[in-house]
């Protein structure tokens, strides 16, 4: 299990540090640089949404699997194919960010739904995760309740359905569907603050 979290870690820790190094000093006449770095607001928020993104998977992942008593091959192989989803969140980062300094409606909308489909394969690698390990007991640790997994076993599914909303609104409207981009993430968030509550409670 040690191995399994150190690794996990590891590539969260080099997610992060990838996002980070999108930024770059901007080019800029002497006198001139407050306008440039202002001018890189949309990469600042398209950084801060993705690391608050990526922060709240991490904490997802590292209070879940201290849950479990042990790890089997299935489990190993699930967390690749979790971890290769939340790796492709920098690109559609970049891609948001590009878009919207530039402001160009339809390329801001295939961007947003970039973002969305790599948010959605995310939430669909965490639910397939959670029905992996509802329906093998004995991974469970069996302090915890079979109440608690049940409470928190449709939180992946919610999110998916946001992001397919996310979707279908992205194509009238880029600030609706940037909205329910927003709201999914901080989902993520509230569902985490949710879990973490009930575990406590157990």
């Amino acid at each position: 299990m040690d191995r399994f979290q150190a690794f996990s870690d590891g590539i969260f820790a080099i997610l992060i540090t990838i996002l980070v190094l999108e930024f770059s000093i901007p080019d800029y006449q002497s006198g001139h640089l407050l306008t440039a770095l202002i001018n890189q607001w949309p990469l600042l928020l398209s950084y801060s949404f993705s690391y608050f993104y990526v922060g709240t998977l991490w904490l997802f992942h590292h209070d879940y699997f201290s849950m479990l008593d042990h790890i089997d091959r299935n489990v190993n192989l699930l967390n690749l194919l979790m971890l290769f989803s939340i790796t492709l969140l920098d690109y559609p980062m970049s891609l948001v960010a590009h878009t919207l300094s530039t402001y160009n409606q339809p390329d801001l909308q295939t961007a947003l739904i970039v973002y969305d489909i790599v948010a959605l394969f995310i939430s669909a690698t965490f639910w397939i995760m959670y029905e992996y390990i509802h329906h093998h007991q004995e991974l469970k640790n069996h302090r915890l309740s079979s109440t608690f997994y049940q409470k928190i076993k449709a939180d992946p599914m919610r999110s998916i359905i946001i992001y397919l909303i996310a979707i279908g609104v992205t194509f009238f409207s880029s600030i609706g569907g940037a909205i329910l981009l927003g709201s999914g993430i901080i989902f993520h968030f509230f569902a985490y603050l949710r879990m973490s509550s009930l575990m406590k409670a157990e």
